[in-house]
């Protein structure tokens, strides 16, 4: 009987939640930080730590031409955050070099010292070096999947809205469905950050974890749309948009429902593995698909 009210207020308890995304730390994990019980292999780099260099277990690898072997060595010993660098080995007209780490080298700071490491061996001319290693491994996935949420995230509503145009044979009703399902996953990732971090506890979350996320929401959320505006398109034709609406609710509504549930249910089923990332997608998806079927 109010439509307008209803959607409003909606739209205002959406958004409400979506500002739980300012909790959102998608800035990846350290190795320590990815599971969720215990573990031995966690309390053994604990224990490594408070006995020798944080890094000591994996190093900073530097390859670059053997012929300018000094100077790749004193750039790369001279940069903040390596504590030690270890003996040159030679092959083949190239040298390798090991370097220590300061910190733990699943940390932030020690992905800030690759990157210096890499301005500085890089610099040497001649020297065609590279930086590699776990931690340079890390920073790139990182680095990656930031590259990919930019990028994947706008093209998989671009494609989603060009589907719903060719399918509604409309441009207003796509734009104002996506406009929905982004709302309804910008919630569900709000709510789920502050659970994270404020019930569960959890150091943050992976870098890739928000473009998962939106790819299982989206195309969820944009598939019970399809299945309910398609049934709205058809009984609107014979009568008419209102009561074609109500007709396709009461129809669909429950089918997409049904789904939704046993849909949640099967995601939630991933939060009994011990891994931080799984347990994260189980509720987040769960939650998310309830919202939206629901």
């Amino acid at each position: 009987r109010r439509p307008r009210t209803v959607w409003i207020s909606t739209a205002l308890v959406l958004g409400a939640m979506a500002l739980g995304l300012l909790q959102l730390d998608a800035n990846g994990l350290s190795q320590a930080d990815q599971f969720t019980t215990r573990q031995a292999s966690v309390v053994g780099e604990h224990a490594l730590s408070r006995h020798f260099p944080a890094g000591a277990g994996q190093p900073v690898v530097v390859v670059g031409n053997a012929d300018r072997s000094a100077e790749i060595r004193t750039a790369f010993a001279g940069v903040q955050g390596i504590s030690e660098v270890g003996e040159p080995e030679t092959k083949d007209g190239l040298v390798r070099f090991e370097g220590t780490l300061a910190a733990e080298p699943d940390s932030e700071e020690a992905q800030r010292t690759v990157e210096r490491v890499r301005d500085a061996v890089h610099a040497v001319p001649g020297g065609d070096a590279l930086a590699g290693g776990l931690t340079a491994m890390n920073l790139d996935i990182n680095e990656a999947n930031k590259h990919d949420n930019r990028l994947i995230i706008p093209l998989v509503l671009l494609v989603v809205l060009v589907i719903l145009a060719i399918l509604l044979r409309s441009l207003v009703a796509p734009l104002l469905l996506i406009a929905t399902v982004v709302l309804s996953f910008a919630a569900a990732l709000g709510v789920s950050a502050l659970v994270f971090r404020h019930v569960f506890g959890f150091a943050g979350e992976d870098t890739s974890f928000p473009l998962y996320v939106f790819v299982f929401l989206v195309a969820l959320g944009i598939d019970y749309n399809i299945f309910l505006m398609t049934r709205v398109r058809e009984e609107g034709e014979r009568l008419g948009t209102r009561e074609g609406v109500l007709r396709g609710l009461t129809i669909t509504g429950g089918v997409i429902t049904s789904a939704g549930v046993v849909l949640a249910a099967t995601f939630a089923a991933l939060a009994v593995l011990p891994i931080l990332f799984l347990a994260q997608i189980a509720f987040i998806v769960a939650f998310g698909v309830l919202l939206d079927t629901l």
